[in-house]
């Protein structure tokens, strides 16, 4: 990724974040944005924030979308100017993942590598599926339950290849490195060690949270193994080499909105005073949840 240097050079673990979420409209309501500001200026959390914090790639920035314990689908958009965060929707109603025994919620805090995309006109030669047209996700295993819209600095352990409806959807695991158990999580080896038994939930997890709606499970690449850190690693440069022909307008873009405000080779680059169009922040209490939402599904045959 030569020509699209780091523009964040060095990390300091307690250092101010430098990004902040501006909320639109309530959440759990169609209208609900989180759109990403550093210094004020909204930046794009798919485009313009860096994949790399530090110099030597090994610490990451991760956009949090959902955090643990909670249901709500929360995801970048990848088709509105600047990428904010909404609620997905399908035949015009929010989504929300059922609790599926004994799980509540998401397991992790759940979000994206920015300056990724996982390429759907490329099939991977091991897990035999073209990508998924996302940014890369993310699963986020520390002790602290994070905020929509939170950038995070983590270190890579591991993933795993969940095939999505017949797509590759790579989940890669990482840990904040100011967690404490971060020194002691290397390789994916380590989590079993000291989170046992958080793997094979994740695996469950995946497989199984799509049945209270009617569909059946999902499969996994590798016969569901957690690939380690090196793997992830090069899964993680894989997609930012797909990401940087999609911002240079060297691949086919489809619905994706490319507008940013950082990148030097995008033609889609904008000056950030250009983005005076964009809804104002408000600070809207959430908006009440139908109780359903709630329910805990047993999965018949499932492994607990």
């Amino acid at each position: 990724m030569a020509s699209l240097p780091i523009s964040e050079k060095g990390y300091h673990g307690k250092a101010p974040a430098a990004y902040t979420a501006r909320k639109v409209g309530a959440p759990n309501t169609l209208e609900h944005r989180i759109f990403i500001e550093k210094d004020g200026v909204p930046v794009s959390p798919f485009h313009d924030i860096p994949l790399y914090a530090n110099e030597q790639q090994t610490i990451l920035n991760m956009v949090v979308e959902v955090p643990r314990w909670t249901n709500a689908k929360m995801e970048i958009s990848k088709e509105e100017k600047m990428n904010p965060i909404k609620q997905d929707t399908k035949k015009g109603k929010l989504r929300f993942v059922r609790n599926c025994f004994p799980h509540k919620g998401y397991l992790w805090n759940y979000g994206a590598f920015p300056q990724t995309w996982e390429d759907p006109n490329v099939q991977h030669p091991e897990t035999k599926a073209n990508g998924d047209n996302d940014p890369l996700d993310v699963c986020e295993i520390g002790e602290l339950v994070a905020t929509p819209g939170e950038v995070k600095q983590v270190k890579i352990v591991g993933v795993m290849a969940l095939l999505d409806e017949g797509e590759t959807d790579w989940k890669t695991m990482v840990i904040d490195v100011n967690d404490p158990l971060a020194p002691k999580l290397n390789d994916i080896e380590d989590v079993e060690r000291h989170l046992p038994g958080l793997l094979r939930a994740t695996n469950e997890w995946f497989r199984i949270y799509k049945i209270p709606d009617g569909k059946p499970e999902n499969q996994f690449a590798f016969s569901g193994e957690c690939k380690n850190k090196k793997y992830a690693t090069d899964v993680v440069r894989e997609c930012a080499e797909a990401w940087e022909k999609l911002i240079t307008g060297k691949t086919n873009r489809g619905d994706i909105s490319l507008v940013n405000t950082t990148c030097p080779h995008s033609p889609d680059r904008v000056d950030p005073g250009k983005l005076s169009d964009l809804p104002k922040g408000e600070n809207k209490a959430p908006a009440p949840i139908d109780p359903s939402i709630d329910k805990w599904f047993f999965i018949s045959g499932a492994s607990v």
